[in-house]
């Protein structure tokens, strides 16, 4: 049975249908039911990507455990893109915006992130400290593309960072300045990436992000040769264990192609504001894999900030969908 019939029985059978249609015109009603599939699809296929990019800090951090930040970068971006580049056409997209895209995206952002973890940071507030990129990300798109956030989403935004504040004020201290700042501005990379998606648009999200890639391997292959040196490249490749083929390979396909491949497409579908949010769930999905794979104490103050970053995007995401209606005409 297809779903939105399945609603519509659902509805019938215990008579939110009818109350629908006093509330509601008969398009009002058609409209949400049409629109309901496609948005809770969207929705999975973002938590999805979240799911998948918290999980990822702990193989990060295994993966600095034997390679340096620049040729951790450098492996990354060569097998996320080699051999199937040489397949996979160009973006249909101007070529300055994709070499930016690449640099920026994956070249400048990684190489932030990578030396932050590097120099001192633990992968949990690592994964907070990422999402500042929301901020960014918002600020950006105020300027740049004139998407001034609703009121419900700046509410939202408040909420969820009193959690991550919560997290923040219990975390682990023994982190380095260097690291803060470095982890800092990757964030406002990432943020401004999120905005040359979003200025790109309509092209296919595989050959981006392979591309990107592609591009963003290249100065940093030199620039791990030219700084981490020939011999140390030599030494780390030929001496791997299994946990850093398997980190390495993590980070490549699973992080690289599903998830940048499904975040691009979705913020080229959608409103930053309407995506970038869910980025707040990140942390916690990094603090649980934490607990869950290298046994750290769940402790309640972590329990009670997840609650608040998931209270706060619940109401950034349903707050305006739910008063918007109020200060919009009534449909014929």
């Amino acid at each position: 049975m297809p779903l939105k019939n399945l609603i519509y029985y659902l509805c019938n059978s215990i008579g939110i249908y009818k109350w629908f249609c006093k509330e509601y015109t008969l398009l009002e009603v058609n409209v949400l039911l049409g629109w309901l599939p496609v948005s809770f699809t969207h929705i999975l296929l973002t938590l999805l990507v979240v799911v998948i990019w918290g999980v990822n800090f702990i193989f990060i951090k295994w993966g600095l455990d034997q390679f340096p930040p620049l040729l951790l970068c450098a492996t990354r971006f060569l097998l996320s893109s080699v051999p199937i580049v040489f397949f996979i056409r160009f973006p249909a997209a101007p070529v300055r915006m994709i070499v930016l895209y690449g640099l920026i995206m994956f070249a400048l952002q990684f190489a932030l992130f990578f030396f932050g973890m590097s120099v001192g940071m633990t992968p949990g507030m690592a994964s907070l400290i990422m999402q500042l990129q929301v901020f960014f990300s918002m600020f950006f798109a105020a300027i740049f593309l004139k998407e001034i956030p609703f009121i419900w989403q700046i509410i939202g935004s408040i909420v969820s960072f009193m959690g991550i504040g919560i997290i923040a004020l219990h975390a682990d201290k023994n982190i380095s300045l260097m690291g803060l700042i470095l982890l800092v501005c990757a964030a406002a990379t990432w943020g401004l990436g999120n905005l040359i998606v979003k200025k790109i648009q309509h092209v296919n999200m595989m050959s981006l992000v392979v591309w990107g890639n592609f591009i963003a391997c290249i100065p940093m292959l030199a620039l791990s040769a030219y700084f981490e040196g020939i011999n140390n490249i030599i030494h780390v490749y030929t001496h791997l264990t299994w946990i850093s083929i398997g980190s390495v390979f993590y980070i490549a396909y699973i992080s690289t192609w599903i998830g940048y491949s499904a975040w691009s497409w979705l913020l080229s579908r959608h409103p930053v504001g309407e995506v970038v949010p869910f980025a707040l769930l990140i942390p916690v999905v990094g603090i649980l894999s934490s607990v869950i794979i290298l046994h750290e104490p769940l402790q309640l103050w972590k329990l009670f900030a997840g609650l608040l970053v998931m209270g706060g995007l619940g109401i950034n995401l349903l707050g305006t969908r739910l008063f918007i209606k109020k200060t919009e005409p009534q449909l014929g």
